[in-house]
């Protein structure tokens, strides 16, 4: 017999109650607990399990879990609070008949009963009566060849509680895992389980609502119509059973006590308890009324001492405003807008208490809309403004303040907010700000023809005498779009336009000037950039528009080699708690950041940098970032001849990469880095080629912006298109130089000294490289400079410098090893063993075969053609073929597969 009663105070709730005859699901974010759990009932030894956690978190679920995949016999027992005082009820659950009279004599008696392999399972320990608890533990304790296994569940928190059992529980268990709540993503899993689609950021606002508990989030699911969840920033209600609790509870305080926890509801988190007792129009001594409805579980103390007072958690204030019901609710609303500092709250109280239109109401949120994004905090703007429409008359203006509202949320990079209002935009007229906005969405997805057929039509059809506010708003619009062309010329001219129409200092001009450096650096005026970026951020000096100027500075320190300023720069504007700072740009820093990291080396750092961004993609929804981001993670993995990976990695970027610039050259040196760790050099110049035809708009050709240059030329020298290459290389040349750009001048030298080499000109070549290294040596790249010694080292060897090809190999092994590029580490003991300088030499004899001969027979071994071993060891095909027939002839074989199966590595056995 299972015995129930209601566990946990009027809060979000009791542990899950668990239908035993239904099937075991799939337990979201819990299948590393469950499995280390799994594991220690196995031990063969005693264990007492305490799953412990608040109200709805999951523990009796996870304890039925546990006990359906178990093996052997299951014995259950529920604690009820009536019964805690009542001797040995929960042992006679189990055990029926056990006599209680001794806690050693039950758990002897206990252990005779126990069947071989039995589980007991034990739910709202928390009630347990204690002489069956202490004759579980003396049971443990004195008869462990008996293997007492135990999991017992407990609501933390429950103040109904004996305190001694809350005392016994810790100290008998041997085991006490956290419970973790559900995160966004495993709240989404958990709705699309019942079939409920959520978009991120609804899926974010549901586990903030039930603190990542599954059973209240299961029970908002369940209860509210689907519609909700596609709604943009709905009213989320306490679960109905939370709603009976905490009217229960209210019932149940005085009335100055339930005045007390009805205006924190009110007020919110952090409520001065000052404004609670003038809300509540309370006099006297509030200290027994904070205790009062602590007690009922209606207000918790803030951190912040007791001066502040909180509700408990979102799903108790839903319940306590919803029972307060409609006008009482409105009326406290009112009052309390009155009593709080922040403006913004003030405000959203006041929509909060307004069932009608109120124009005066309407226009304090727009005006404070403006302000707000005035200073760059465009998703508080959002939500104002759209609360502004709900309590508009007049329709048109109701519908320019939705379509700005949808703006404000693409410039706080909530592309699935912004989205959810996206039907009611495309069900109104056509403005120009209507197809400005719905051009910005195109844009932030990716989307190029779209976003230019938008604004177009945007532009075509503005009055700029009349809407000059809009007119500019539609400029600004164009200079993102022109960044994402990455066409430079663009950029300056439409952000000129939208400052001249918005006036200076307006949150237009000013998101126009955080911009337009980067298309001044894009058509090869760099100084004028920095010169620029300077002086907006010491005028701006804080705030979401200096996260902005801060970001795109980083981005031209990038460029101009400035690397640790960069660094500086991108990890400054990452934060999105400026103001309601950008999600958009956090993005771009992410990006820009983990090719900091990987430029220096901090590959691990890099990765991890990347794979934080990608999960605010996908929160936010903003897509034109994707392949910026990806294609470090490639240029990594592949380096580090991670190829599976790096095979993932470039299809999603191959998804990802829509009509922009700044989405398709990412993805093509992606599939460039990858084909150069794999010796492709084919591979190489199909990746690149598109950059190599001419465009009258990108800017993809000045230096610093996308290092490609040097990768093409490398690939031609490689695969013996000499003359090509030399005649590449002459105009990217000329124009590092003439911008005096120092990364891209070394990179280019180093190909400049392969193609030296490769026509045997010795001192042409060291003095290439020697140029290369010097230049590079005076920044902190050490990825290029270990790649500049691997080609200097590489085409010493072919010219037969041997000792000086050692000591640069090495020095590039030594920077790949640092780095983890496997890839390249190979490469390089590969070189330096074909070279033979420090090559400890048996005495020869007639089928012995050389360093060279043994690097081809191992490349060979692996499955790779005569062409691609050329280009892997800076060979011509025919020197591959010659080193191959003598192989052939040294160990009495006839083909590639007879040489493969020399040994178990497809190698030659060779000391």
């Amino acid at each position: 017999m299972s015995h129930r009663g209601r566990t946990g105070g009027p809060g979000p709730g009791t542990n899950d109650e668990v239908d035993v005859t239904r099937p075991a699901q799939p337990l979201i974010g819990r299948s590393e607990l469950v499995a280390g759990l799994e594991q220690t009932l196995q031990t063969g030894q005693s264990r007492f399990v305490l799953l412990s956690g608040p109200p709805g978190i999951g523990s009796s679920t996870l304890a039925e879990h546990l006990a359906r995949r178990h093996d052997g016999p299951v014995l259950r027992a529920t604690a009820a609070e009536w019964e805690a005082e009542q001797t040995g009820t929960l042992l006679d659950q189990l055990f029926p008949g056990l006599p209680t009279s001794n806690p050693l004599v039950t758990a002897a008696e206990l252990v005779a009963r126990l069947a071989p392999r039995t589980v007991l399972v034990i739910h709202d320990a928390q009630f347990g009566d204690l002489d069956s608890l202490r004759a579980l533990a003396s049971a443990q304790r004195h008869h462990p060849e008996a293997a007492l296994r135990v999991v017992a569940t407990s609501t933390s928190g429950d103040r109904r509680a004996s305190a001694e059992v809350l005392d016994l529980l810790p100290r008998i268990a041997t085991d006490a895992p956290r419970i973790p709540p559900l995160d966004a993503a495993q709240i989404s899993e958990l709705a699309a389980a019942r079939g409920v689609a959520l978009h991120p950021s609804m899926a974010e606002r549901l586990r903030r609502h039930t603190l990542g508990r599954p059973r209240p989030a299961v029970q908002l699911l369940t209860e509210l119509p689907r519609a909700t969840w596609s709604q943009f920033e709905p009213t989320l209600p306490a679960p109905a059973a939370v709603q009976a609790l905490v009217r229960e509870g209210l019932e149940t305080c005085t009335p100055s006590a339930r005045g007390f926890a009805e205006a924190t509801a009110v007020l919110g988190n952090d409520a001065p308890v000052r404004n609670v007792m003038s809300l509540a129009e309370l006099d006297g001594e509030p200290l027994p009324l904070m205790d009062e409805a602590t007690a009922a579980g209606l207000v918790a103390l803030a951190p912040r001492g007791l001066t502040y007072v909180s509700p408990p958690d979102p799903m108790v204030r839903a319940a306590v405003l919803t029972v307060l019901g409609p006008a009482r609710r409105a009326a406290l609303q009112r009052r309390a807008a009155e009593l709080v500092d922040d403006p913004v709250r003030s405000v959203r109280l006041l929509v909060a208490a307004s069932p009608v239109p109120d124009a005066d109401v309407a226009g304090r949120l727009e005006a404070l809309a403006g302000e707000r994004a005035a200073e760059g905090a465009w998703g508080t703007a959002a939500t104002l403004l759209s609360d502004a429409s709900r309590l508009t008359d007049d329709p048109q203006h109701q519908q320019a303040l939705i379509t700005r509202a949808v703006d404000a949320l693409i410039g706080a990079g909530d592309v699935f907010r912004a989205t959810a209002l996206i039907p009611e935009v495309e069900s109104i007229r056509e403005t120009p700000l209507r197809d400005a906005v719905l051009g910005y969405l195109a844009m932030v997805r990716g989307r190029a023809a779209e976003a230019g057929s938008r604004l177009r039509r945007a532009w075509d059809i503005v009055n700029t005498d009349r809407e000059p506010e809009t007119a500019a708003l539609i400029c600004q619009r164009y200079v993102l779009d022109a960044l994402c062309r990455y066409d430079g010329r663009d950029l300056v001219l439409w952000a000129d336009r939208a400052i001249e129409l918005a006036g200076p200092n307006t949150p237009t001009a000013v998101e126009a000037e955080a911009i337009r450096g980067l298309g001044l650096a894009a058509t090869g005026n760099v100084a004028q950039g920095q010169h620029h970026y300077d002086a907006l951020t010491a005028r701006l000096r804080h705030g979401a528009q200096w996260q902005r100027a801060t970001m795109a500075r980083g981005w031209i320190n990038l460029i101009t080699d400035r690397v640790d300023d960069a660094r500086v720069d991108f990890e400054s504007s990452i934060p999105t708690a400026y103001l309601g700072g950008s999600a958009r740009i956090s993005l771009w820093a992410r990006a820009w950041l983990a090719r900091v990291q990987f430029l220096t080396g901090e590959w691990n750092e890099a990765l991890a940098t990347v794979r934080e961004a990608m999960d605010m993609q996908e929160r936010t929804g903003i897509l034109v970032t994707g392949p910026l981001l990806l294609w470090t993670a490639a240029a990594v993995h592949a380096l580090r001849g991670e190829f599976p990976e790096a095979e993932e990695v470039l299809l999603k970027s191959a998804t990802g990469a829509g009509d922009y610039q700044i989405m398709r050259v990412p993805s093509q040196l992606a599939r460039a880095h990858a084909a150069e760790a794999r010796a492709d050099s084919d591979g190489v110049l199909r990746a690149l080629y598109p950059l190599t035809r001419p465009s009258p708009s990108a800017s993809t050709d000045e230096p610093g912006h996308w290092p490609w240059q040097d990768m093409y030329a490398h690939a031609l020298v490689l695969l013996g298109r000499l003359d090509e290459a030399g005649e590449f290389l002459v105009p990217h040349e000329e124009l590092a130089a003439k911008r005096g750009h120092a990364s891209m001048r070394a990179r280019l030298a180093a190909a400049r000294g392969r193609l030296h080499g490769a026509r045997g000109d010795v001192a042409s070549a060291s003095a290439s490289f020697d140029e290369a290294l010097e230049l590079i040596s005076a920044l902190p790249m050490r990825y290029d400079q270990a790649r500049i010694n691997f080609s200097y080292g590489q085409t010493l060897r072919r010219l037969r410098r041997r000792a000086r090809a050692d000591v640069v190999l090495s020095a590039a092994r030594d920077g790949f090893a640092a780095m983890g590029a496997t890839t390249y580490v190979e490469r390089c003991d590969r070189e330096l063993k074909a070279g033979g300088v420090h090559r400890t030499r048996p005495e020869p004899t007639a089928d012995a075969l050389t360093p060279q001969e043994e690097s081809v027979t191992r490349l060979v071994a692996r499955g790779l053609s005569n062409k691609e071993v050329a280009a892997e060891l800076f060979l011509s095909s025919k020197t591959v073929q010659y080193h191959l027939t003598r192989v052939y002839a040294k160990l009495g074989i006839r083909s590639r597969a007879e040489l493969a199966a020399r040994s178990d590595f497809g190698l030659p056995q060779q000391d």
